[in-house]
């Protein structure tokens, strides 16, 4: 299979508890030229993280300052961040400097964010590819998120209402999958890089 093609930029989206971070490790693990882009979060850090492998772990004010300078920096290539987004009370965002680096050095870049991240990502680079991580139903997103055991019901009940308007999104992006089984869903996306590779697209 073609690898991906340098200085491209590749986005895994959709709703929590869909399995885009799974999926994420398996893309590196056989995708030896995508560059894993870590976002930043102002949200606890869970059993297992660790910070700067994980996210960027940041304070709510450490990122609200973050905000703040570059809402007030006319200067977009000064900005601290791409991208960002408050998502169930906690913010994500993407380093801008990580991305440029990456793509600087030549390298394809892979993020895995937030839907109103991707599509303000989508609106700074056209050429980066979106792809929408789908679950095969409301009823199936909701018990991978109960047995993974990271959330209370409440929060729970919350991101499964944000996941019924992010799945309203659908169409602003540049492909669908629906993730079924995850080996199939990983060799969807494979085939979608090797599309770019070829610079051919498989909407």
């Amino acid at each position: 299979m073609n690898q991906p093609v340098p200085g491209h930029i590749y986005i895994i989206t959709g709703p929590s508890g869909v399995g885009k971070g799974t999926l994420c490790k398996m893309l590196l693990a056989v995708e030896p030229n995508l560059t894993l882009s870590i976002s930043a979060t102002s949200r606890a850090m869970r059993a297992g993280e660790t910070d700067g492998v994980s996210y960027h772990f940041k304070t709510r004010d450490a990122f609200e300052a973050m905000i703040a300078h570059d809402q007030a920096q006319p200067d977009a290539e000064r900005h601290h961040l791409l991208e960002w987004a408050e998502y169930n009370g906690n913010y994500y965002g993407t380093p801008r400097s990580v991305v440029q680096e990456a793509l600087a050095a030549g390298s394809s870049v892979l993020l895995e964010i937030e839907t109103q991240g991707a599509l303000q990502v989508k609106r700074k680079f056209p050429s980066a590819h979106l792809i929408f991580v789908a679950p095969p139903s409301l009823e199936a997103l909701a018990y991978r998120l109960r047995t993974r055991g990271t959330e209370a019901e409440a929060e729970i009940a919350s991101r499964l209402e944000i996941s019924r308007h992010e799945m309203t999104l659908q169409d602003q992006f540049d492909y669908v999958l629906v993730n079924e089984r995850l080996e199939t869903c990983l060799d969807a996306i494979r085939e979608i890089m090797a599309g770019t590779a070829s610079g051919r697209t498989l909407r």
